[in-house]
């Protein structure tokens, strides 16, 4: 558990106050950097977070905003999450759009985690 997340959001350089919408996804490696990043967020943030666990044992409650919409991803049911942040961001951001939502996401899974900021 990280008991001081400041360290931790200045290294990430987590600033999603300007954004229309938020996107934070998580494995099991990244759930405790992504429920300090959740706990930043104003109580109108809007947006969705994904949690990918192995097993549904394995799952445990995510606090998010209340407009955030939080999915469990298992993956012994063969749910991904990077098939779901892929579908997720061409949802959000279609190429034809007139006017494409600024999105601002936090991604972690097997691997560093990336910072997307599109607008």
């Amino acid at each position: 558990m990280i008991t001081d997340p400041q360290p931790l959001l200045e290294a990430i350089d987590w600033h999603p106050a300007d954004a229309d919408v938020v996107l934070v996804a998580a494995d099991e490696a990244g759930i405790e950097t992504a429920r300090a990043l959740l706990a930043t967020l104003p109580a109108n943030a809007r947006g969705t977070v994904f949690v990918e666990v192995e097993h549904l044992d394995d799952a445990e409650p995510v606090a998010a905003p209340s407009r955030m919409s939080v999915r469990l991803l298992v993956r012994d049911r063969g749910q991904r999450l990077d098939a779901a942040v892929d579908a997720w961001l061409a949802e959000m951001l279609p190429a034809d759009a007139s006017r494409t939502p600024w999105v601002y996401a936090w991604v972690s899974s097997r691997g560093p985690a990336r910072l997307l900021v599109a607008d």
